[in-house]
């Protein structure tokens, strides 16, 4: 049996759920999100809690994801999700104009990234880049995205990188 999935998700102060047939919607200070349930799975609500049941063994397999997803969004309406990426390189720079993220990252060319809908972006300096939003899976895929237009080189390390990532660098050939 998931341990995960018994373990109710505490629904902090200002943050509301609904749960209607298939579907949780969880809201708060920073949005809303929805949650599409598994068939089987079942969220009960129990004063300012989430519990997840399930009923037959195909549905125990879902169950201990969806209270971790539960635990997201809740994590995600009320204070929200954040990746740092910074730049690494000579002249590379970021700069967030409109609804664009402008990339200088020693091409040709400029890139120009779109930011999508639920997400913004900040460039507190020039090399480095916050991505916000209230979905954990959105936020991490765009910070994904970014970093995969010029991932950290194994010799130097000059490319888009996480703040927290730790890079090994190869040795270079000898003479």
């Amino acid at each position: 049996m998931s341990r995960v999935a018994n373990r109710s998700v505490p629904l902090p102060q200002g943050v509301t759920a609904q749960v209607g047939g298939d579907v949780v919607t969880v809201k708060g200070t920073k949005g809303s999100l929805s949650l599409p349930l598994a068939r089987g799975v079942k969220v009960e609500q129990q004063d300012k809690a989430l519990a997840v049941k399930f009923g037959d063994a195909a549905a125990r397999v879902h169950a201990g994801s969806t209270r971790a997803h539960l635990a997201n969004m809740v994590h995600g309406v009320s204070k929200g999700f954040e990746k740092k990426l910074e730049l690494v390189g000579v002249g590379f720079r970021a700069a967030v104009q409109g609804k664009s993220l402008n990339l200088t990252l020693g091409f040709s060319h400029a890139v120009n990234f779109q930011i999508p809908d639920g997400i913004s972006i900040e460039t507190p300096s020039q090399t480095e880049i916050l991505v916000k939003g209230t979905d954990r899976q959105q936020v991490g895929q765009v910070s994904a995205k970014i970093r995969d237009i010029r991932p950290p080189e194994p010799y130097k390390g000059k490319g888009v990188r996480y703040a927290d990532e730790r890079i090994v660098l190869k040795e270079g050939k000898k003479k």
